[in-house]
């Protein structure tokens, strides 16, 4: 194996993201009732893409490779 090439290195990334769009959103909630209604929408709305990225990364592995 290659450096950099662990094969649990997807979800690891996977978790991350997840993890920064579960903490955005909570900011933005918490601080939210300061900003503009318009910047709450576009930021909670940029989390869930980020959040879905990070799901699909983490469960991308859970398969078992096929034997040839």
């Amino acid at each position: 194996m290659a450096r950099g090439d662990h094969p649990r290195r997807t979800p690891v990334y996977g978790g991350l993201l997840i993890l920064v769009a579960m903490v955005g959103a909570t900011l933005v909630v918490a601080q939210g009732g300061s900003w503009p209604g318009w910047l709450r929408t576009v930021l909670l709305l940029l989390a869930l893409p980020v959040a879905v990225a990070g799901w699909l990364l983490t469960f991308r592995d859970l398969t078992p490779p096929r034997r040839r």
